[in-house]
């Protein structure tokens, strides 16, 4: 199949691009970097010519509830159109597991738009919530690390690995949409700060870590809100293992 991928530069990204072309999918990567800008919609009609499905896994870093909807909705909504007119037949859509129990949370806020706009939208789709992923919490305090310290929120999760995400991805967007699908999660809960200390370690990196919640992470992700729903699909690959492989 011909498969474009939205996003396709970015830690998931690329590794769905390389499980799709692994399984002999002809790839077509939708990115800046290669002359595609979802938010002017400036190179999408050539680049969506032919495909069948489309892997939305676009990201964005603001801070702004407001400006992450806009961001999300504005780039959804070209995409959508541009596949509407191409005759693309599958709108793969990742998402983030629980985004609907939690407020506050610009990113969710955005994602939750992106959601309405891909559920409500003219192409057949398949929304992937996914929990977590296993380079999460490191990520988070590379964010706030200051003079070898670094705030992380306690959070119960059950975090993925990005790989097993890739896989399945390239899995759907091979087949039929499904609606939305059931959330995706790792084997194992895990805690947050922990995971940070032991990735951190991993990769030889000394970091105080100073466990607390903030604007970004509140109380309101206590607890198990962020925990995989009933129903969902248990990844194979296990924190330890992809730690194993930081080293």
């Amino acid at each position: 199949m011909r498969i474009a991928v939205a996003g396709a530069t970015g830690n998931i990204g690329t590794l769905t691009v390389t499980a799709l072309e692994r399984d002999g999918h002809e790839v077509v990567r939708i990115s800046r970097s290669h002359g595609v800008d979802l938010s002017t919609g400036d190179g999408l009609a050539d680049a969506l010519t032919g495909v069948a499905a489309v892997v939305d896994v676009t990201n964005s870093t603001a801070a702004d509830p407001a400006e992450t909807v806009a961001f999300f909705g504005t780039t959804t909504r070209n995409l959508l159109a541009a596949e509407q007119r191409a005759g693309v037949r599958h709108h793969v859509l990742l998402s983030i597991a629980g985004i609907h129990r939690v407020e506050g949370n610009a990113h969710y806020a955005g994602k939750r738009e992106q959601e309405r706009l891909v559920a409500a939208g003219p192409v057949p789709w398949t929304i992937v919530p996914a929990t977590q992923f296993h380079d999460f919490a490191a990520m988070v305090t590379s964010w706030t690390e200051q003079d070898g310290v670094a705030t992380i929120a306690p959070l119960l999760v059950q975090p993925i690995a990005p790989a097993d995400v890739a896989d399945i991805l390239a899995e759907i967007a091979t087949g039929e949409p499904q609606g939305r699908y059931a959330d995706i999660a790792g084997p194992d809960p895990q805690d947050l700060v922990d995971m940070a200390r032991r990735t951190n370690s991993a990769r030889g990196r000394a970091v105080t870590l100073v466990p607390t919640w903030s604007a970004l992470f509140g109380p309101a992700m206590a607890g198990d809100v962020l925990l995989p729903g009933e129903g969902a699909r248990i990844a194979p690959t296990t924190f330890d293992q992809w730690l194993e492989q930081q080293r």
